[in-house]
């Protein structure tokens, strides 16, 4: 399945937290011609590198389908960033 949501929280320095959810399939649209143009460029480089274009960019749908339940956390000095994708 798709990833739906990400989800971005900050801790500041001064410890206040900022929560963003942001939803997946509403970006996607908005962005759909850099997808498109994305994608092209990807077909192109498989040929260019001799790659099985098909087989590629299934590997990248199923990359992309296994990122639900991933959790990212960073810390540098005082501040701290979470990015969750459900």
């Amino acid at each position: 399945m798709m990833p739906q949501l990400v989800t971005v929280g900050v801790t500041r320095p001064d410890r206040r937290r900022i929560r963003v959810w942001v939803p997946v399939v509403p970006v996607v649209l908005v962005l759909s011609p850099v997808v498109v143009l994305a994608v092209l460029g990807a077909v192109v480089a498989c040929h260019l590198y001799r790659i099985d274009v098909v087989r590629a960019l299934g590997t990248g749908w199923r990359i992309v389908c296994a990122l639900p339940g991933t959790r990212v956390d960073m810390e540098y000095s005082r501040t701290a960033v979470l990015v969750a994708i459900r």
